[in-house]
């Protein structure tokens, strides 16, 4: 596989749509995703998965089941295994995900939102 930078800015104007991300770069196991999102999405939980979520552009919620977390761009926050979460944006954001190739983003629920497979940008 060759080398080569990614620009994130150009990345995210390929994606027009919420709640589908995109695999941009693999490694070590790990998938580099980018995603758009407003409004809600389901609550869930990755038995197996930790999940790091970085705001790129915009603002989003991450609701836990006993705090609210706040995110602007350049601010992270890392879910762990087994615990239940459920980001909303107000307004369309831009996410970067890193998380274990396996991640199915709606972890043991199955609905409208989840994706199976996922397209490379």
């Amino acid at each position: 596989m060759p080398i080569e930078k990614v620009n994130i800015a150009e990345k995210l104007t390929h994606i027009n749509d919420y709640w589908n991300p995109r695999i941009v770069g693999e490694l070590n196991g790990q998938h580099v995703k980018l995603v758009k999102a407003k409004g809600e999405f389901t609550w869930h939980k990755h038995d197996n998965e930790d999940e790091m979520f970085l705001v790129v552009k915009g603002e989003f919620t991450m609701q836990l089941r006993d705090k609210t977390i706040v995110l602007t761009p350049g601010e992270f926050v890392i879910i762990p295994k087994g615990v239940e979460h459920r980001p909303v944006a107000n307004n369309e954001v831009e996410i970067m995900l890193f998380e274990p190739a396996s991640t199915l983003n709606t972890g043991e629920v199955r609905n409208e939102f989840t994706r199976e497979n996922l397209a490379r940008l």
